[in-house]
């Protein structure tokens, strides 16, 4: 299973009235991996994630998740495959923390089913990898912004999905948090065999978490393979017009870029 294409985009094309978003976009993401979507604003970052997800209509057979074209999918099937954590999170209402997590077992629930012991048991598992399984009686409107977005993984967990995808996961959060929910999503895929997909804006995020990137930059793939091989000085230059170096990361030995700020 570990060298299953579990998500594949070919030739995947996409046009908002007049303009083209994506041209042309090819990928495969193999299951259990942490893969990074990545490229400047107005790159088709976004619009690719929710292609994925199948929140944008697409031709058919231009998308397969597991091997089956998205569009074979219902929406009940797809909800117990993909989970998604949007970038903007807004809960005004005053739900607990445990009643929103559990929102998660709805692709597993009748119109009138209730929660089994099964659906609390999956959520308080969630709630724990997350880290607010102390938060459970706790209002959502009383979170912070780090502790609402551990929540919402959480929700997106208890659908024992196969794909989370996160559009801009760490945009709102301060360093702490931003390298708390990093570290949470790689410990999912390495311990849970989870894929991740995230599109993210900061390259030494990438470096740092992802098995892979796929590089956008105007509508098209630019690159696309291991960190150390997509994120070059001369990629940087060409794609974002930045002068880097590459170095070394002294605590984990990973690449991190380096940009001149002249």
């Amino acid at each position: 299973m570990i060298d299953e294409v579990i998500v594949e985009t070919k030739n995947l094309n996409w046009s908002y009235n007049e303009t083209k978003v994506l041209d042309n976009v090819s990928i495969d993401i193999q299951f259990g991996t942490f893969t990074g979507i990545l490229g400047p604003n107005g790159a088709g970052k976004t619009t690719l994630l929710k292609l994925i997800l199948n929140l944008l209509k697409v031709e058919k057979n231009s998308i397969l998740i597991r091997g089956k074209d998205i569009k074979n999918y219902s929406r009940k099937e797809l909800a117990r495959i993909e989970a998604y954590v949007p970038q903007s999170i807004k809960m005004d209402f005053n739900f607990t923390v445990e009643q929103v997590v559990l929102m998660g077992r709805t692709p597993f629930l009748g119109r009138f089913d209730r929660e089994s012991g099964r659906d609390f048991e999956i959520a308080e598992w969630a709630m724990k990898e997350t880290g607010v399984l102390g938060l459970k009686n706790k209002l959502i409107t009383q979170l912070s912004g780090g502790e609402l977005q551990r929540v919402v993984i959480a929700r997106a967990l208890t659908q024992e999905p196969i794909i989370m995808a996160l559009d801009e996961p760490t945009s709102h959060l301060d360093i702490h948090h931003q390298i708390n929910i990093l570290s949470i999503l790689r410990s999912l895929a390495k311990k849970e065999g989870l894929t991740i997909v995230a599109v993210l804006h900061d390259v030494n995020h990438a470096l740092e978490y992802c098995n892979n990137i796929f590089l956008l930059d105007q509508g098209k793939i630019v690159d696309s393979g291991s960190p150390e091989k997509v994120i070059t000085p001369e990629v940087m230059k060409n794609v974002y017009n930045l002068d880097v170096n590459i170095k070394k990361n002294p605590f984990t030995g990973n690449p991190y870029i380096v940009h001149d700020y002249a």
